[in-house]
């Protein structure tokens, strides 16, 4: 692994009892940055993502391996009283808490935010769940497609006049992951000034929701439902996807000079002058004809040539590319967004990188994700003092 400095959050302990994606990728974040974090995992089956695939590598999910880098795995057995108690010990001597279970089950569990605050005042504990642990839907279970579905963007995603999409990774979850770390670090920067802990309650309905932004701000300025459009951009144009001899293009307009700039280099001067594309208004109000000029002009040319012609002149436009023209690409190596991991029984991995870049305290890919267990030793004997023969009795009633 590669060598680095400690990261920001160098001497923060995360105990994650969080499984699947949107709390392991919050987590996840917090480990690049340099956090100590303990994933609990249940004895002998671990994370449900272990077992997702194919395709597995080595024997390893590559799911899981995708979400889980940075981090130590213990096994534990909640239910248990000497589980429960153990994990008591934990929460102790460490900073974070999260998880991601269906509101109810901690405090069934007996780990609910008011029982560990009295543990651990300084404790900030972060819950994720489908639907926030308030109001009427509070108890239901969240799934990324059902909460696409709920939270409007499924339903703003797809062709006019045709089904709604899902977006092509589970957006809904690694959104509320991103905002679970947001709110963790923003409780960890509380606790500095005033000594004390607090709960993070993220739902993913409400990440969905915060995510509409203009499409929210256009409803309410208008009343009007948003309808799906393909590609085409609500209050830009031309500002899409066109096809081109060969490949999809994206072509974004973003203003009036671009505008002007982009009909003298294709040889459209006409449609600058032309009132009915005047102004950006102007052009969302006659779509239908500005797109029956500019799509058999781009259809008749490959994409590479357009994106030569127009990134030469500074309009902003790309392909739309596949993941092995994603990761083949010389910018994507440059931002060092590809990352190697050797893993004990998968061997030579890669991984995506740390997309936050520090000048002072960067993060880093340091340790590949671990098996099932491994670090059973290092912290139940290393952080708890627990002998080895205790261990082995805990380990043979499945404790852990």
């Amino acid at each position: 692994m590669p060598s680095h400095s400690p990261g920001p959050l160098s001497g923060l302990r995360v105990l994650d009892l969080s499984r699947v994606l949107s709390g392991p990728y919050c987590t996840m974040q917090l480990a690049d940055m340099g956090a100590e974090v303990i994933k609990v995992e249940v004895p002998g089956r671990g994370d449900d993502t272990r077992a997702w695939g194919p395709p597995f590598v080595g024997g390893e999910s590559a799911y899981f391996l995708s979400i889980n880098r940075n981090k130590k795995s213990i096994t534990l057995n909640l239910r248990s009283p000497e589980g429960a108690d153990l994990l008591r010990r934990l929460l102790r001597v460490s900073d974070v808490l999260v998880e991601n279970f269906r509101p109810g089950v901690m405090d069934r569990l007996g780990f609910g935010y008011a029982t560990c605050s009295q543990l651990r005042p300084e404790l900030v504990y972060c819950s994720v769940s489908g639907f926030g642990h308030s109001g009427p839907r509070r108890e239901e279970p969240g799934y990324d497609i059902v909460l696409q579905g709920e939270g409007g963007i499924q339903g703003l995603t797809g062709s006019p006049g045709g089904p709604g999409f899902r977006v092509g990774v589970a957006q809904a979850d690694l959104v509320a992951g991103l905002f679970a770390c947001q709110g963790i670090l923003l409780a960890l920067f509380h606790r500095q000034r005033s000594g004390a802990g607090q709960w993070v309650d993220v739902a993913m309905l409400d990440a969905q929701i915060a995510l509409l932004t203009y499409q929210a701000g256009n409803f309410f300025a208008s009343g009007a439902v948003p309808q799906r459009l393909g590609n085409r951009h609500p209050n830009i144009a031309p500002y899409e996807t066109f096809a081109t001899a060969d490949d999809d293009l994206n072509l974004a307009i973003g203003n009036q000079k671009l505008w002007r700039d982009f009909c003298r280099l294709v040889g459209l001067e006409a449609l600058a002058d032309d009132p009915r594309f005047a102004t950006n208004a102007d052009r969302l109000a006659n779509y239908e004809p500005l797109r029956a000029w500019l799509a058999p002009l781009f259809a008749a040319r490959p994409c590479a040539e357009w994106i030569e012609l127009l990134r030469g002149r500074g309009i902003p436009c790309g392909p739309v590319r596949d993941l092995a023209q994603v990761f083949g690409d010389p910018q994507v190596a440059a931002r060092e967004m590809v990352c190697p991991m050797e893993h004990p029984r998968a061997g030579h991995l890669r991984t995506t990188g740390v997309p936050v870049k520090l000048s002072a305290t960067p993060g880093a890919v340091s340790q590949a994700p671990p098996e099932l267990g491994q670090h059973n030793h290092e912290i139940y004997s290393g952080l708890l003092g627990l002998e080895a023969a205790e261990l082995a009795e805990l380990a043979g009633r499945g404790v852990i």
